[in-house]
């Protein structure tokens, strides 16, 4: 039988059909970490907040929203777990240099900055072929060799200090002659139409235009919103006109409403008490009621504007292609800032000199230093107790949300988490890698078993999460925590809670559990021999340390300056003299 020629190329084909064929390996998923800074557990709308975050929320609704998320009480050793997934003592960030004791300066650990071995998830993805992208607030060490760029980041316009202003190019606070911003490590001007969360995506958007279009990429977005000073364009703040007039006893009553309602605490569960010396709303008269109201909305207009901006990126990212194979994370680094503006002299004298006002009129706008203050930040912390610097639910339990590709709808996670979880996830939803020679290992667990819902943990209940920072301190395990918190806020003393009947942490069960609590202390030990943790000296307050720090670098600053007038009045001192004893001699 003869063939024809077609006949045989059909037979060929088919033949080629049936036999086994190389596959190409899925691509890398893109992945965005975004970092707010000060945002409480219930602050953004997906949680029951009163800001609008739509943008959030999507990414909320089509991922999975985290109710038992752990970070540490302050910023720096937060963002230094993020980035490496190791203990904040293990990274060289174990607090922030603002508050960092004499007696801990410069020793292991304490160097606040990323010590030797110590990796980023930036710098294990460029082996991976990812572009690594980063803007916004960095603080993690200000010497030769510890900006982004010297750890993995690609492009970056960073901000080297804890917060800035975001309307203008200046310092917020006597700390800071100024406000360090880089870029690619090398120092750099902001625009003339700067608004921080604008600016932050704007840059991150330029950078990811550039370069490979087809390669992976690792943009970190480490937003100023809500730090002070709370800052926030009048359209955004006008959205909650009247929303925060009842005061900060109402809306905290009604987060934990709220709270009760969606299931992050036990319907029976109480609210702490406001700590002794804390204002009640009604004890201020009604001018002072309306100028904290209006700080209040300045807060919630700058979680909105912060969102707004999210919404651009997001909408960037679906226009180029790029957004159905990204990861995105959204984040807190700690609870609400407490700290006012309005009690100190010496920081009411810098403000003037620097051009700054706590007037109501422009509130939150250009020149406008505004914060919520401790009253508030209890509210918003609601239904935990305290806030940012403590180890109080208030300070450590922030929102965390994942969503993307590979990630499913993962819907509310009520499973414990830390900060140090997030860069080994990420890396494992990268596909791994090999080990970078002299990289110290990562401390945290992957939760991805957990997001694919493999599993319902990856914490058992005989795990302990244990964080410190500053003598501020949580062991968290099983259904129990030991905490401790310094002064100004705290009395240094442990104390212990069951977080599923008292999330709030109202009753102090101590003596009645003596063995959990000597098993918790136990774990502390173990956990602070084991990353070289140094106890604080007795009597240790944060806000001293602030001022000494803040006092001691102005002296530094100033000096020349003072050296300079002190001569200049020694001459005139002296000159006078001179002249006054010719006088005396000619007369």
């Amino acid at each position: 039988m003869r063939i024809g020629v077609a006949a045989v190329v059909a037979l060929i084909l088919a033949a080629g059909e049936g036999a086994p064929q190389a596959q190409s390996a899925p691509p890398r998923p893109n992945i965005v970490v975004m970092i707010i800074d000060d945002a409480a557990f219930m602050d953004l709308g997906a949680y029951g907040g009163e800001a609008r975050t739509p943008n959030i929320d999507a990414l909320a609704a089509r991922g999975s929203l985290f109710t038992r998320y752990y970070s540490s009480p302050l910023c720096s050793p937060s963002r230094a777990m993020l980035l490496t997934g190791m203990d904040n003592h293990l990274t060289g960030v174990s607090t922030i240099p603002e508050v960092l004791p004499k007696a801990h300066e410069g020793q292991p650990g304490y160097t606040m900055r990323l010590e030797p071995g110590v990796t980023t998830l930036a710098e294990r993805l460029k082996p991976l072929g990812y572009r690594t992208l980063m803007t916004g607030k960095w603080h993690l060490g200000s010497g030769e060799g510890d900006l982004p760029k010297a750890h993995g980041f690609d492009r970056s316009f960073a901000l080297d200090a804890s917060g800035a202003d975001n309307w203008e190019d200046k310092s917020y606070m006597p700390y800071y002659a100024d406000a360090p911003w880089y870029e690619d490590d090398v120092p750099a001007s902001l625009p003339d139409d700067f608004y921080s969360s604008e600016f932050i995506v704007d840059q991150m958007i330029t950078y990811l235009d550039e370069g490979d279009g087809e390669a992976p990429f690792f943009a970190y977005l480490a937003f100023m919103a809500v730090h002070i000073p709370v800052q926030a364009p009048p359209e955004f703040t006008a959205n909650y006109a009247g929303v925060y007039d009842a005061g900060w006893d109402a809306i905290r009553t009604a987060r934990w409403e709220r709270a009760r309602e969606r299931g992050y605490v036990p319907a029976d569960a109480a609210l702490a008490p406001m700590p002794a010396g804390f204002r009640p709303w009604d004890s201020l008269p009604p001018k002072e009621q309306k100028l904290y109201a209006a700080r209040m909305q300045v807060n919630a207009g700058m979680l909105e504007a912060m969102d707004h901006h999210v919404g651009r990126l997001v909408e960037h990212l679906k226009s180029t292609g790029r957004y159905q194979n990204t990861i995105f994370v959204v984040t807190s680094d700690n609870g609400p800032e407490p700290s006012r503006g309005d009690t100190d002299p010496r920081l009411k004298f810098w403000m003037d000199i620097n051009g700054y006002h706590l007037n109501l009129e422009g509130m939150g706008e250009k020149g406008s230093w505004a914060f919520i203050g401790p009253e508030w930040a209890m509210a918003a912390a609601s239904p935990h107790d305290k806030f940012k610097f403590l180890g109080s639910e208030g300070g450590i339990r922030v929102p965390f949300i994942m969503a993307g590709a590979g990630l499913g709808d993962g819907g509310r996670v009520d499973a414990r988490a830390f900060v140090t979880d997030v860069a080994p996830t990420l890396l494992a939803l990268a596909g791994g890698g090999p080990e970078l020679d002299g990289a110290k290992p990562m401390t945290g667990r992957s939760l991805l078993p957990l997001l694919r819902g493999e599993t319902s943990a990856v914490y058992g209940p005989d795990d302990a999460i244990v964080i410190e920072v500053s003598g501020n301190a949580a062991v968290i395990k099983g259904d129990y925590k030991l905490t401790r918190n310094q002064l100004p806020h705290g009395d240094a003393r442990w104390r212990l809670y069951d977080l599923s009947k008292d999330p709030g942490e109202t009753t102090d069960l101590s003596a009645s559990f003596p063995e959990i609590y000597d098993d918790l202390s136990a774990e502390y030990a173990a956990y602070s021999k084991r990353v070289g943790v140094l106890e604080v000296p007795e009597g240790y307050n944060s806000l001293d340390e602030v001022t000494r720090h803040s006092l001691a670098r102005q002296e530094e600053r100033y000096r020349p300056y003072l050296i300079g007038l002190a001569i200049a009045l020694f001459a005139l001192i002296a000159g006078g003299a001179l002249l006054w004893r010719r006088r005396k001699q000619k007369a």
